[in-house]
């Protein structure tokens, strides 16, 4: 046996190439994996969502199950001082009958525009199908109530529905909180963010849908750091970067955009009175219906580093790694390079 066979082996004989291919990858190719790194590139720092920054996520959950805890006992609202408001949110609930809780599904579908038109971070695709889910589900396990509903419309014959399936709010209500808070604690788990020796990576895996983004230290404009009273309080903020090119950027309509202006074209055969009224009228409808078109950030997970902890060491790396590439520190090192080497020749 040669001295380099004996340098490769342990005491015990085990060889260290072996070992080290029993032990698995190392985390330099964990990390290449993870973020697809570059040849010769490096992580410096890995972050992720707070999960206390999805808390309005989760309390959504709770208000749909707040919701079907009103219907499972819509009667626990009257008693003797039952005021005109708590009468008609039952009379609203009753709606429907036993065929079919149509009142529940008015109200779900009223929280599930609210939601939408709110554009929070509780009004993404995903979460805006789950709520039409659970807005139509009594309608799909009552599908007998609804055609018995219909043909009550053309007969008076009282039939009752042939499969008799009852919508359960309270077991309803359970099993969508609880797959839906599922659904969000993977969500969250669904951003990775890292900070590496080239550039800043934003990935992205949920159901799906797969997004990867790398933006060069070079193309950084500006970082924006936003800092909401709970993040305040709780200790996360989110990082947005800025880029020449338009990155973390979004435009948005301003304004009353429901509703036209009525016909109010001149006549030949108006009078001063009623040209002037309608010159009054097309004023005051193209005021009511402006709109504006602003450029705004909007965080998004996907793009930005969002609501994340120990976020003042990130942007302090961000700021350090986009002087180190900027052209502007490039041109100095050139110069002070030449600089040198003019004194050298002297």
């Amino acid at each position: 046996m040669t001295d380099e066979e004996v340098q490769s082996e342990e005491p015990g004989g085990v060889d260290v190439d072996t070992q080290e291919k029993a032990e698995g990858p190392t985390n330099d190719e964990v990390m290449k994996n993870r973020f697809k790194l570059i040849e010769g590139e490096e992580v410096l720092l890995t972050k992720s969502p707070s999960p206390v920054g999805f808390m309005s996520m989760y309390v959504l959950g709770l208000i749909v199950f707040g919701v079907h805890m009103l219907f499972w006992k819509p009667d626990a609202l009257l008693n003797e001082n039952s005021g005109g408001i708590a009468k008609f949110i039952v009379w609203v609930m009753g709606l429907g009958g036993s065929k079919l809780p149509f009142g529940f599904v008015l109200v779900m579908a009223t929280l599930t525009w609210f939601n939408r038109m709110m554009n929070t971070s509780t009004s993404g695709k995903w979460v805006t199908v789950w709520l039409l889910l659970a807005t139509l589900l009594p309608v799909l396990i009552q599908i007998d109530g609804l055609i018995a509903l219909v043909r009550d419309l053309f007969s008076d014959a009282d039939v009752e529905p042939f499969l008799g399936w009852k919508y359960n709010f309270l077991i309803s209500g359970l099993a969508l909180t609880l797959s839906y808070w599922a659904l969000v604690f993977y969500y969250q788990r669904s951003f990775d963010y890292a900070i590496t020796s080239n550039a800043v990576i934003f990935k992205h895996a949920f159901l799906l849908s797969r997004a990867h983004r790398r933006i060069l230290f070079d193309r950084i404009s500006e970082v924006q750091v936003e800092r909401t009273p709970f993040g305040t309080m709780t200790g996360f903020a989110t990082l947005t970067i800025l880029t020449d090119s338009g990155v973390g950027i979004v435009e948005e309509s301003v304004g009353g955009s429901v509703g036209v202006s009525p016909n109010l074209a001149e006549n030949e055969n108006d009078t001063t009175v009623e040209k002037a009224g309608k010159g009054f009228l097309k004023s005051f409808f193209a005021l009511m219906f402006y709109q504006r078109t602003i450029k705004t950030v909007r965080p998004d997970p996907k793009h930005c580093f969002y609501k994340i902890r120990g976020w003042e060491d990130t942007k302090t790396l961000l700021n350090e790694m986009h002087k180190k590439h900027s052209q502007s520190t490039k041109l100095d090192n050139l110069a002070e390079i030449l600089t040198q080497q003019n004194e050298g020749q002297e």
